[in-house]
């Protein structure tokens, strides 16, 4: 986004509207920061400028700057997907869609949140580990198409793009829970943003979640605010 100095009157109602903090007066008129603007687009939507000075220019559309804008502006649609926002369907759709069967645990690793923001490399610090694990990319989020998912490397186009989140998505074994669990802790700790962690998993016959006992013996305590679906969607996969 862009503001048009001829019409901006420096009113400042759009500075707190920025999740990153990218708008700030300069000689009494608003400049929105090149490099650290998401594209996620709500100064222009929200902060209802008396002189419509933000607009999006054409470069905002273009590859690779136009990650942005899918990454960051949930009105936006992923052209690969077909799906607005982040563009992942997530894990936890996973009664209808069937993404993992019993033995199989969904993990979604989170990068960025509001105020923070992340660059598209930052993922690499997972995705590498994780390929090299050879474990099974969700090919229906977005991140996945900007990652080669046999080596892990983020495309060299989109690196530097920022964006407010983005998410690596896959599907492992029960069997290499603590394996993964270990090279996730590992990443952590080299990692330069702010990523989450989340973990779909599906209940055993008996009703027990065995998952969460084999995280707590890991040290990794399981969030009381944990979704659990209730089996109402009516399952696309039979199998």
């Amino acid at each position: 986004m862009k503001v048009n100095s001829d019409l901006c009157v420096g009113c400042r109602k759009c500075i707190p509207f920025c999740p990153i903090g990218a708008i700030r007066l300069v000689g009494a008129k608003a400049v929105i920061d090149w490099d650290a603007c998401l594209e996620c687009g709500i100064c222009a939507r929200q902060a209802k400028c008396p002189r419509n000075a933000i607009f999006e220019p054409e470069e905002t559309s273009k590859w690779p700057r136009s990650v942005r804008k899918v990454f960051s502006n949930p009105t936006e649609k992923h052209e690969n997907t077909g799906v607005r926002g982040r563009g992942t369907e997530e894990i936890k759709t996973n009664d209808v869609t069937g993404r993992f069967k019993q033995g199989f645990v969904g993990m979604a690793l989170e990068f960025g949140r509001p105020s923070v923001g992340t660059k598209i490399k930052e993922i690499e610090v997972v995705t590498i580990p994780l390929a090299q694990k050879k474990v099974l990319f969700e090919p229906c989020n977005p991140s996945t198409f900007l990652f080669d998912t046999s080596t892990g490397l983020v495309k060299e186009d989109v690196r530097e793009e920022k964006v407010l989140s983005a998410i690596v998505e896959f599907v492992i074994p029960e069997s290499e829970l603590e394996e993964v669990s270990a090279l996730i802790l590992d990443a952590a700790k080299k990692c330069g943003a702010v990523f989450s962690w989340g973990v779909a998993a599906c209940y055993a016959p008996d009703g027990t979640l065995p998952v969460v006992e084999r995280f707590e013996k890991l040290g990794l305590r399981v969030p009381k605010n944990t979704k659990v679906n209730v089996g109402l969607g009516r399952p696309l996969k039979e199998d």
